[in-house]
């Protein structure tokens, strides 16, 4: 009998966080976070990260399991992730995935076999040493080159993933994306659930969030990490709303600029992740533009999810 598991998808400031609260509560669930950034411990505000006052009482997992200088990875995320599944649905309870990090979801829903397309530690070298020749962004150019949507995606500083993204090509002659959107059956009983609204409400509702976010001190937190060491050339310090603090304090640019930068990075990063989730087919779509009864939404999606898992 196949495991249980709802999810729950969608870009940044959609109100995936409040809906899946509602949800729990009803549903018995229990939330995994899809979130590459809200692993790091002292990266709240940032981040967005759910309160445990948010949280009203519904458990959550994989928030705050890592201080900064992790790199965490969807291959981590997987392993973790598909454990928890298995002993949520052992309680009896329904493990619930929600987060806007698309190849995190989609590598636990399809259980991607990240080393199927093997290792060839000879080319691993090779570019390894390439990199100390002639630069990390020269060996980054090389994978923008072959695959731009998968150098778009990683920093010239995630030098591991750059080069396994450079070996599959080299293995299998396909891009990162090509290897991994290999259509396969879901091992689970699944319910798949995207949020979406009208792009201009959803900007508008991204641009508030970020003055909320500086209100409620993201300069200053950003500060601190910095003051503990947590250097800009991380992984999580290249996160949307660190890179940008990170430029004001160092004087790049002002405060004002730093903000305009934050809210225009953050709109690219939602249109990025709605084109990445519409290309999941199976998604079942709920259009949160209009201010329509939230309880009312919750009562729908219910009764969706009881006839797709629930029975």
């Amino acid at each position: 009998m196949k495991e249980k598991l709802l999810v729950i998808v969608g870009p940044t400031a959609v109100g995936k966080t409040a809906l899946s609260i509602e949800l729990a509560l009803k549903l018995q669930g229990e939330v995994i976070s899809g979130d590459s950034m809200q692993v790091y411990r002292g990266m709240d505000i940032g981040t967005a990260k759910i309160t445990s006052e948010e949280m009203r009482g519904v458990p959550h997992h994989l928030i705050d399991i890592h201080d900064p200088t992790h790199a965490f990875s969807a291959a981590e995320f997987q392993g973790r992730a598909t454990e928890l599944i298995h002993q949520i649905n052992q309680r009896n309870r329904l493990p619930m995935i929600v987060g806007g990090t698309g190849l995190y979801v989609q590598s636990v829903i399809y259980q991607y076999e990240f080393s199927e397309a093997g290792q060839d530690e000879a080319f691993r070298s090779k570019m390894e040493q390439f990199a100390e020749e002639r630069g990390r962004e020269a060996l980054h150019e090389q994978l923008r080159q072959i695959d731009p949507v998968t150098a778009q995606r990683l920093h010239p500083n995630d030098l591991k993933r750059v080069i396994r993204a450079l070996e599959i090509y080299e293995l299998t002659g396909a891009t990162m994306a090509e290897y991994q959107n290999r259509a396969k059956q879901s091992p689970y009983e699944l319910c798949l659930l995207g949020l979406t609204m009208d792009r201009a409400v959803l900007y508008e509702r991204i641009n508030l969030r970020v003055d909320l976010m500086i209100e409620q001190g993201l300069v200053d937190e950003v500060e601190r990490l910095l003051k503990r060491g947590y250097t800009r050339d991380l992984i999580s310090m290249q996160g949307i709303g660190y890179k940008e603090i990170v430029e004001y304090l160092e004087g790049n640019v002002t405060l004002p600029e730093a903000i305009e930068s934050l809210k225009q990075n953050t709109r690219n990063f939602a249109k990025r992740q709605l084109t990445w989730f519409r290309s999941m087919k199976e998604i079942e779509w709920i259009d949160l533009t209009e201010p329509t009864d939230h309880l009312k939404i919750v009562e729908n999606i219910c009764s969706y999810a009881a006839g797709k898992i629930l029975s």
